[in-house]
This record gives C-alpha cells, sequence and structure tokens, in this order.
C-alpha cells in the first residue's frame, strides 16, 4: 500500500490499550510494504481476515482481542482505518457502513 490513512489512529489506540501497540505496529509495517491489488490478495497474507462489502476488511489483533476495519483502494494502493476497538465495541457498529 502507498498510503495509510491515518497511522495516528492506531497510535491513539494503543496509547490506551498497550497490549495491543506490538501488534498494530506489525500490522502497518506489513499492510505498508504489500502489494494488494484484491480481497483475495489480503487473505493471502492474513488468512483470518474477513471481507465485507465496499472493500472494506476486518482484521482480528491480537489473537482477535481487538478488530481492526480497513476500507481500501486497490487502484491507488490507499488503506483508510476506519475503525479499531475492542470485540465489545466492534459488536455495537456496522462494519459495512463505519
Amino acid at each position: 500500500m502507498k498510503r495509510i490513512i491515518a497511522k495516528s489512529t492506531l497510535r491513539t489506540f494503543w496509547e490506551k490499550h498497550a497490549d495491543s501497540e506490538q501488534y498494530l505496529k506489525t500490522w502497518y509495517d506489513t499492510a505498508k510494504n504489500a502489494q494488494w491489488f484484491s480481497p483475495n490478495d489480503v487473505k493471502q497474507t492474513y488468512i483470518n481476515a474477513s471481507v465485507l462489502k465496499n472493500n472494506r476488511v476486518v482484521f482480528n489483533i491480537k489473537g482477535n482481542s481487538y478488530r481492526l476495519i480497513v476500507k481500501f483502494n486497490y487502484e491507488r494502493q490507499w488503506a483508510f482505518i476506519r475503525f479499531i476497538g475492542t470485540h465489545a465495541a466492534y459488536d455495537k457498529i456496522n462494519a459495512d457502513i463505519i
């Protein structure tokens, strides 16, 4: 991915949930260096990721303690962080539209 918008969202989260920091940094580095042109490409790297509609993918962070929703523009190689939160917080949102 050429751009991940916005790393500050991840940083703010791991400052509150220190146990997520290394997992989110690893995800960020992996995504930043990836060339994902479709949801299938993402699934090859993250087999447990859930593909949603509207080019959204849910990643399980730290053994599914946290959920990360990213909206992709595969053509431009952009990733937009739409949500990061606990599993309980994730259950309260609509992942398809957030």
